[in-house]
Parts: C-alpha cells; sequence; structure tokens
C-alpha cells in the first residue's frame, strides 16, 4: 500500500487476492500468538503461581495482545472490505481513510511492541506498567500521522493539484 502511496496513480487498483491472502496470514498470527501465548504464560505461571501475573511487563503484553485482537476484528470486518470494494486508500472517504490509516498504525505498532516485549526479558519486574506502555500510544500517533501525511500527500499529487497551482501562478504572471 505505501509503495501503492509513493507511486500516487489513482488508477492502479490494490490486488484483491493480497488483501484476502493478507487477511488469513494476520488472522494465522493471531491464532499462533494466543496460543503460543497462552501455553507460555500457562507452563510459567504453573511453575511460579498467581504472583507471576503481577509482572507489569506481562501486563503489557495482555494488554497489547488483547487490542491487537479487537483492532483485528475491527481491520476484517470493516477496513479490508472497505479497501476490497474501494481499490485504493485514495479512494476512501475522508472518514473511511482515516479509520483504516488509525486501524494500520494500531496494527503495526502492536506487532512491532507485542514482539519487543516477547524479547525483552530484562524489561521483567524493572518498570512499572505505565513506564512499560509510555511509548506505546507516541508510536502509534506517530506512524497515524506518518501515514495520514503520506496520504495527502499522494492524493495531492494524484489531483494534479501542483501542476493546476503552477498554471495559476504562469497566469497572474503575465
Amino acid at each position: 500500500m505505501v509503495k501503492q502511496l509513493l507511486k500516487a496513480d489513482p488508477a492502479e487498483k490494490l490486488d484483491s487476492k493480497h488483501l484476502s491472502d493478507l487477511q488469513k496470514t494476520v488472522s494465522l498470527a493471531l491464532i499462533a500468538l494466543w496460543v503460543s501465548g497462552v501455553a507460555i504464560v500457562s507452563l510459567d505461571a504453573s511453575i511460579k503461581g498467581w504472583g507471576y501475573f503481577a509482572n507489569p511487563k506481562l501486563q503489557s503484553k495482555i494488554a497489547i495482545v488483547c487490542l491487537l485482537t479487537l483492532n483485528g476484528f475491527a481491520l476484517h470486518k470493516y477496513v479490508l472490505p472497505l479497501m476490497q470494494k474501494a481499490g485504493s486508500l485514495l479512494k476512501l472517504s475522508f472518514s473511511q481513510r482515516m479509520f483504516a490509516i488509525f486501524t494500520g498504525a494500531v496494527s503495526g505498532v502492536s506487532w512491532f511492541y507485542a514482539a519487543m516485549l516477547g524479547i525483552g526479558r530484562p524489561l521483567n519486574w524493572k518498570y512499572s506498567l505505565f513506564e512499560i506502555l509510555a511509548a506505546y500510544p507516541v508510536l502509534i500517533v506517530g506512524g497515524f500521522v506518518s501515514m495520514a501525511m503520506l496520504t495527502a500527500w499522494s492524493q495531492y499529487k494524484a489531483s494534479g493539484e501542483s501542476r493546476a497551482f503552477q498554471g495559476t501562478m504562469m497566469v497572474g504572471a503575465h
């Protein structure tokens, strides 16, 4: 999608098969994430007891995976069908586009954050839940703003506004 936005070609449609494959891949990845997560947490909790769940890093991972799952439902139920119908992010209405960009930013950041928490053993018991999650909303806002700006630029470029602007400047100069 980013490649399509960089090209700024409104006639280029997203590959419907790619979106369908993406939907299946994300669904399988979420299932694998839940199955492996529940198995690992169950094993650790059986060894370490209920106090294991007081670990702020574990609480962060559980919260992010739950948000990722809810966001996945929104992507599958609303965003991907809209994208398949429209054929391009640029062809969505403004509110639909902003929703798609937001859910995309939440998805990307959540997968990244969950992976980082998964490998971040030094975070165990060292930081509070607030400290561990402090960067999460900042990264979501950053991802959203970046994609919104890229989309606005792509739409501007695709509409030919830059050429129209140059034309009016030349007319005004005569």
